[in-house]
């Protein structure tokens, strides 16, 4: 019997300095989903199209480029995309 890998997402937590809730949305992605996938956290002040982006949404927490999250995440909705993103 042969088993599949799994796919393991990827979670980005998209950020700025100065902002408490990036702080916040940042330790629950890395307490939480750490071992669950992999973890990028994106300063959007060292991008141009970011700051267009993002300018006052941040933090964004997206899941495999899937924005899940803006302002405040909880991890019902974090664990509930992760488990998403791995069946496929």
């Amino acid at each position: 019997m042969r088993f599949r890998a799994r796919h393991r997402p990827r979670v980005t937590v998209y950020t700025r300095k100065g902002c408490h809730l990036c702080g916040e949305a940042e330790a629950l992605v890395r307490r939480w989903a750490r071992r669950n996938a992999e973890v990028d956290v994106v300063d959007i002040d060292t991008d141009p199209a970011l700051i267009d982006r993002y300018t006052v949404r941040v933090p964004v927490v997206a899941v495999d480029d899937r924005e899940i999250a803006e302002f405040q995440v909880d991890t019902a909705t974090l664990r509930a995309a992760i488990r998403e993103a791995r069946r496929h």
